[in-house]
């Protein structure tokens, strides 16, 4: 029994350096070990002081299972070659930053395995004593402190019943995740701030855990161990967090004054073939008339190119400058289809590159308003919300009229001044004042922000759920001589120019909705109306209207496809203090399309629009536009 405990005893500082379970006093007492209920055992036999506290045994035996290193394995190893290289210190050498020496070569001789007592529990303050002195060998007059705490180290071993404890808990409750190339390293060393950023990681852990009340899941053993990891790492813990509000200050402080000026930029390209397809229409109001109803329209290949350089001061407001190029013919041309329905909602031949967007926005209280500022290019859908789904030229509907409203989104624009305000989730108000581009940027008599061809806005928009919403629009417009568009050249030649090229003044009134019935489904649309007065050359009044349906089928195939279906009446004159200026006929727009993203910059929208009794003339024959349309951006 007493070779046992030799041999048991002269292990203890190998099995105490590999799980570090049991403070010690010194060599010359008896320690209270924790290797195992064998060594307990065989520890009673030997009276330990009575100022060396005992632990509850249960709670350190249960800790002790998931020690790597078993001490009843190695005691029960007899051939004695298996213990020549059993070290005193573990951790001497490298793993010790303390400063202290220790020798690597001590070692147990086999000659004094061999020579151990073999008597009865009468030895055993023998057995102490040559203990004591195995312990002191080599060390000279150089003594050693004993660790007796994990908290002693400089380092964690993977050895270290702590280092274990530790991978228990990860390994059951996922503390920790793992590194970047998926692997846990279970086996590497780790310095004590590492450590104790895992115990931090397993805490927080366990007590989500035991907040969210699960059933099972945290066991009494796991909390102890826990306990013990956050009594020994106290230190370490409380300079982690410390370092950590450290850097979140830091880091809030650099976001909230630190910015550098940023310019990005963003393209995009359209390909716009297609062709208009029946005659041309023959009997118009104000338009030209044709004098044969021939087909005189040819398949097209039209481009448009933009690149928008973003910039931005603060990281909240933008500055946007853009350039444009495009080539895209009006279909409206007399030689082409002679009505304004059937314009696609790109069009125009400038030709060079040129400036066409120059604008700056900010917010301001908190985000819920917004100023818009613009030079050149500032279009009334930048500052009123536009409820129906397919308002983008090159990602929604093929044609001029199906985008939205023309009785408040096509008029006066390019240079002016915007506000946008949500007094509430659901409530926002958009005001606006703008000016064509083509007038502002002039001196002379007639021209200027306020005496050309301008407009001013007001939106209120309520939308009491995500998926619903509706607004109420009002524009008043003045249109200066020879700068007549009060349709937005859209709907019948009448409509448009109700009193020819006399300057017009109008109030415009729009109301429009949008619902997502479904996450696949939604249906809208609008309703417009114009009241025009002429202001030179006449006194005359007229009234226009239109209206639309639209229904929308979003990621009806998959995530990013768009369908559209649009229904409506493009605007036309109801009403006129001059005979036979009134619209006789109805026409009705039937337009469908589908957009369909090959990549995450490229999409293809195939799509056609029907036109009847083009011009609200039944004299006219139907014409339709078809299109192919393929939009990058980058």
């Amino acid at each position: 029994m007493s070779k046992i405990l030799l041999k048991a005893w002269l292990l203890s500082p190998a099995v105490l350096g590999a799980s570090l379970l049991a403070p010690m006093t010194a060599l010359a007492e008896l320690p209270v070990t924790k290797a195992g209920p064998t060594a307990i055992a065989a520890a009673t036999e030997v009276s330990a002081p009575a100022e060396t506290p005992l632990e509850p045994i249960q709670t350190e035996l249960k800790i002790s299972e998931q020690v790597s290193v078993n001490p009843l394995d190695i005691l029960t190893l007899t051939p004695p070659q298996q213990l020549a290289q059993v070290p005193v210190n573990p951790h001497a050498g490298a793993g010790n930053s303390r400063g202290i020496e220790t020798p690597a070569n001590s070692e147990i001789p086999l000659a004094d395995l061999d020579a151990a007592p073999q008597g009865d529990a009468a030895n055993n303050a023998e057995v102490m004593q040559q203990l004591n002195e195995y312990g002191r060998e080599g060390r000279g007059n150089k003594r050693q402190a004993q660790v007796t705490s994990v908290s002693q180290l400089s380092d964690v071993q993977p050895t270290d019943w702590a280092f274990q404890a530790l991978q228990s808990l990860v390994e059951r409750y996922g503390c920790i995740a793992g590194y970047p190339d998926g692997t846990f390293k279970g086996n590497r060393a780790l310095t004590r701030f590492e450590f104790a950023a895992g115990v931090n990681a397993c805490l927080e852990r366990i007590n989500e855990l035991i907040a969210a009340s699960t059933k099972d899941l945290v066991t009494r053993e796991d909390l102890a161990q826990l306990q013990r990891l956050m009594e020994e790492f106290a230190a370490e813990l409380a300079s982690l967090r410390g370092r950590i509000t450290v850097l979140e200050a830091r880091a809030g402080e650099l976001e909230a004054n630190q910015f550098s000026t940023t310019t990005k930029l963003r393209g995009e390209v359209v390909f716009w073939p297609g062709d208009a397809l029946g005659d041309r229409a023959s009997y118009n109001v104000v338009g030209q008339f044709a004098d044969t109803s021939d087909d005189p329209a040819e398949a097209y290949f039209g481009y448009r190119a933009r690149l928008n350089f973003d910039t931005s001061f603060t990281g909240q407001d933008l500055l946007r400058t853009r350039l444009q190029a495009q080539s895209i013919p009006d279909l409206s041309a007399f030689d082409v289809t002679n009505t304004l329905m059937s314009r696609t909602g790109i069009d125009g031949q400038p030709g060079n590159v040129t400036l066409d967007n120059l604008t700056y926005r900010y917010p301001f209280s908190q985000g819920k308003g917004l100023v818009w500022v613009g030079a050149k290019g500032l279009a009334l859908d930048d500052i009123q919300d536009v409820l129906t789904p397919f308002g983008d030229d090159a990602g929604g509907s093929i044609s001029r009229f199906g985008r939205f409203n023309p009785t408040t989104f096509q008029g006066p624009s390019g240079t002016g001044l915007g506000v946008e305000y949500a007094f509430s989730h659901a409530f926002k108000a958009n005001l606006g004042y703008m000016a064509d581009d083509g007038f502002a940027s002039q001196a002379s008599q007639g021209t200027g922000m306020f005496n050309g061809t301008y407009g001013a806005m007001a939106q209120l928009v309520f939308a009491p759920t995500d998926n619903l919403a509706f607004s109420l629009d009002y524009n008043h417009r003045y249109f200066s001589n020879d700068n007549v568009y009060v349709s937005g050249g859209t709907g019948s030649w009448g409509a448009n120019r109700p009193f020819g090229n006399n300057a017009t003044t109008t109030d415009n009134l729009g109301v429009q909705m949008n619902w997502r019935v479904a996450s696949h489904f939604s249906i809208g649309g609008w309703f417009g109306s114009t009241w025009a007065d002429q202001k030179n050359g006449g006194n005359s009044n007229a009234t226009i209207i239109n209206w639309a349906a639209v229904l929308g089928f979003p990621d009806i195939l998959r995530e990013g496809d768009a369908g559209g279906l649009i229904v409506g009446m493009p605007p036309k004159v109801v009403s006129h203090d001059i005979n036979g200026l009134e619209d006789r006929d109805t026409s009705i727009h039937i337009e469908g399309f589908y957009r369909l993203p090959l990549s995450e910059y490229i999409a293809v929208t195939p799509g056609f629009y029907v036109v009847t009794n083009p011009d609200h003339n039944s004299n006219n024959n139907t014409i339709v536009v078809g299109t192919l349309r393929t939009t990058f951006r980058f």
